[in-house]
């Protein structure tokens, strides 16, 4: 029978260094432990803990992903969020959607697979439509999904970017699209369109969301509300002359994230962008395109939640240290 060792604090702790060691770097399991040390599994399994608790080993991922959890907490410190994912970077295809779409397909998921009832609010783009894509299919009827943008595009026909329709199939959730353009296209019509009982009913579903899920997207010459007819070659450039840098939602803002006064902005039918004090507002976004717009959208914050790659973050925190605005 194994013989328990015994001794002062001194003969504890360096049992449970070696314990510590036998376990995480020379990759021993317990038995194996408990036998070299001449102990119980039992003691053998405190040993170990006691090594962690009294921090007598640190531990070194080696791993790429390690640089991505450490830039995570560095964006989550730097910028207050609550919430900051990062995936790796391809070097073949920087940008790439596949991989920052699979880590939002799987906060999605989490999400969903509640048992008890919750109202999601979601906007539309590529990165997200992407993400709903690597979905699994599910069946949550319990849940009720938003969304936050207008599903109708200029020629009146479905908006290909709208995710309300893709999240609907793919987890039979209550899910309720918002019948009206992106953006109006003159005041008049937002004003007459803002009032009817649909969208005064999808308003309210949305102040109730506890979680939305938005894209951000930049205002390059390739910027997305351009290439999908929702804004004009005038309009994109007006917006970039008033200082214009990005956009969720179809909310058009500047470096320091404050909307733009007036032109799209008074003609955008989206539920206004929502106070962050008590619900998470997580953004998927990549690309150097648009490091501008999410740096603007992390220090106002309009968004408190975040989901990225590594040369996006790298990005991100590279401009908040040396101070660019």
């Amino acid at each position: 029978m194994a013989r328990e060792r015994d001794g002062g604090d001194s003969q504890r702790l360096e049992d449970a260094a070696r314990a510590g060691w036998l376990y995480y770097i020379a990759g021993n399991t317990q038995d194996e432990i408990a036998r070299k040390l001449g102990v119980s599994r039992q003691s053998a399994q405190r040993l170990v803990a006691l090594a962690i608790s009294e921090r007598l080993i640190r531990f070194e991922l080696d791993h790429p992903i390690a640089r991505c959890l450490e830039l995570g907490a560095e964006m989550e410190r730097r910028f207050g969020l609550r919430l900051a994912e990062v995936v790796p970077t391809d070097p073949d295809h920087p940008g790439a959607l596949f991989g920052v779409a699979h880590a939002a397909a799987a906060h999605l998921e989490r999400h969903l697979r509640s048992p008890d009832p919750v109202t999601l609010g979601i906007g539309m783009g590529r990165t997200l439509k992407a993400a709903v894509d690597q979905m699994p299919a599910m069946d949550c009827p319990q849940h009720t999904v938003v969304s936050m943008t207008g599903n109708i595009a200029p020629d009146g026909a479905a908006a290909y970017f709208s995710v309300i329709f893709n999240i609907a199939d793919k987890t039979k959730a209550r899910s309720y699209p918002f019948p009206v353009p992106v953006i109006a296209s003159s005041v008049e019509e937002r004003d007459a369109l803002v009032g009817q009982p649909l969208v005064v009913a999808n308003m309210a579903r949305i102040a109730q969301a506890g979680t939305l899920f938005v894209g951000i997207a930049g205002l390059g010459d390739n910027a997305p509300l351009l290439q999908d007819g929702f804004l004009s070659t005038a309009d994109l450039k007006a917006l970039r002359a008033a200082g214009a840098v990005g956009e969720i939602t179809g909310w058009t803002f500047d470096r320091k994230g404050e909307l733009i006064e007036g032109l799209t902005n008074a003609r955008v039918m989206s539920a206004p962008l929502p106070d962050l004090t008590d619900r998470l507002c997580v953004a998927v976004a990549v690309g150097a395109a648009k490091v501008d717009a999410i740096h603007a959208a992390v220090t106002r914050p309009l968004v408190n939640g975040l989901i990225t790659d590594e040369a996006t973050a790298e990005a991100l925190l590279a401009r908040s240290t040396h101070g660019k605005v």
